[in-house]
């Protein structure tokens, strides 16, 4: 009974809940088709809320339906560390969910019962020839007879859907965490040369041949979108279409199928004023594929290679160095030892004591500059030599401070004549210091319904406002303010 165990992936289309496990994972296979192989859950909800039937749906209900499609094999959760910031969010596990490759047939099976085939991925470039060939016989479909147009027709769709399935299939594979853990084997350095060249070559033929499809689409849009598109409906109305005859909707179905595949056609080699074209995206894709082969075999060699004592290199190195006669030749033979990929850059505050940019910095004197662990356990020494007596500098701050309040309270009296203080009739300038108090004394007694304050002096005054307005002349500029009497007792 080998290959004949139950099939857990097929679980969401028929239990009760299907019709939004299907639809959830409709999602991601109209995704998946974009190249967008991995979403998270906040994708997914702003997804789904597009439809008006979910737009009650919450983010709570999202995730539990995403474990349960997770617990069948059909989404395949990847931590993200990346987007990990606080302990609540590892906590949480904020994922990644991408399509198993049972999950992507079967979408493609329920989407495509009537034609199925399954192929192993490839980035073939002979379907760019084909289509560049279909394409340049467009002009000639013109005045073509039906059955010609729809031969064309079919020719031009069938290469073109084979070239989206095949490269979505086969740069897919990069993404799965199987060929990820293979991209990182010891036996995958062997096979980087034949991938990089295969890659390689399918950019090259990609580039060549998109440019001339891209012109050729230029040219023949309107002819096709205008004339021969409705020579296609015809030729498509011409078969007969059951179920399709049955709703009444055979025109308008075939229509819209026809207008969405040339779309699609359109859009894999043709920029748009909201999005580039999907060519540009595979060539992006490709040349990630390409850097991560080559990252991966690089840090491979690099971990083959720790295990080899380099003692006699280094005491090869330190022999050069002891033989270097100035400072400049041991810094060219730095260089070529250690490199300058790890070289950092720092920037101090203090002034150079020459201004001159043709001045090194090597010339310049060192700073020292203190510095501390990154460390939550780090504590600094404490100081155990006790503590310094500052009476008296206690008592001389003690002593400027009463000399200044004597000095303020000097200044204001001067302003009381008669034991009042009329600010209209002010004309000399005042102090910022003496200003401020005025302030602070007439703000007390608006704060008081009797109009009534006391002084920091022990002075009790009433405030009286008359009519108009007066200026103060300060130190720092004009103030306006109400013409305020301050009358003591």
């Amino acid at each position: 009974m080998e290959h004949f165990e139950p099939i857990n992936e097929t679980s969401y289309l028929s239990v009760p809940n299907a019709p939004i496990y299907r639809k959830i994972m409709r999602l991601f296979y109209r995704e998946y088709e974009k190249m967008h192989f991995q979403l998270y859950k906040e994708d997914v909800l702003e997804l789904l809320r597009m439809d008006e039937e979910f737009s009650d749906y919450g983010m709570e209900q999202l995730v539990q339906d995403l474990d349960a499609l997770v617990k069948w094999k059909n989404l395949t959760p990847i931590q993200d560390p990346g987007r990990v910031y606080t302990i609540a969010d590892y906590k949480n596990k904020q994922y990644r969910y991408t399509m198993s490759e049972y999950a992507v047939e079967i979408e493609r099976l329920t989407v495509r019962l009537e034609n199925i085939f399954v192929e192993s991925g490839n980035l073939s470039t002979n379907f760019f020839v084909r289509l560049e060939k279909s394409l340049s016989d467009a002009p000639l479909m013109e005045h073509a007879g039906l059955k010609e147009v729809n031969e064309w027709w079919s020719l031009l769709q069938e290469d073109f859907k084979r070239l989206n399935q095949n490269y979505q299939d086969y740069l897919r594979d990069f993404y799965s965490g199987k060929t990820d853990h293979l991209m990182k084997s010891v036996e995958f350095v062997i096979h980087k040369d034949k991938f990089i060249k295969y890659l390689t070559d399918f950019v090259q033929e990609l580039q060549h041949h998109s440019k001339r499809i891209e012109q050729i689409l230029r040219k023949c849009v309107p002819l096709v979108e205008d004339c021969i598109l409705e020579k296609v409906v015809q030729s498509e109305l011409d078969i007969p279409h059951a179920l399709l005859e049955i709703h009444g909707n055979a025109e308008a179905s075939i229509r819209e199928n026809i207008m969405g595949k040339w779309n699609s056609l359109k859009g894999w080699f043709l920029d748009t004023k909201e999005h580039e074209c999907e060519c540009k995206k595979v060539l992006k894709i490709t040349n990630d594929v390409i850097r991560s082969i080559i990252r991966n075999a690089a840090l491979l060699v690099q971990i083959q290679n720790w295990g080899i004592s380099r003692k006699d290199d280094y005491r090869k190195f330190l022999e050069l160095f002891l033989k270097c006669e100035n400072l400049d030749e041991a810094r060219r033979l730095s260089a070529h030892v250690f490199g300058i990929q790890k070289i950092e850059h720092f920037k101090t505050h203090t002034p150079r004591e020459e201004d001159d940019i043709n001045h090194s910095v090597y010339e310049e004197v060192p700073d020292e500059i203190l510095l501390k662990p990154h460390t939550r356990t780090y504590r600094e020494k404490k100081d155990r030599r006790g503590f310094t007596d500052k009476s008296l500098e206690k008592m001389m701050q003690r002593q400027s401070y009463l000399r200044r309040a004597e000095q303020q309270k000097e200044i204001v009296m001067q302003y009381i004549r008669d034991n009042r203080i009329v600010f209209s009739e002010i004309d000399g300038v005042v102090s910022e210091a003496t200003r401020t108090i005025f302030l602070q004394w007439i703000a007390q007694a608006n704060m008081n319904s009797e109009k009534l304050g006391r002084t920091e002096y022990g002075q009790v005054y009433r405030l009286i406002r008359q009519e108009g307005s007066c200026v103060l002349n300060c130190e720092d500029g004009q103030l306006k303010m109400p013409a305020y009497i301050m009358e003591f007792k």
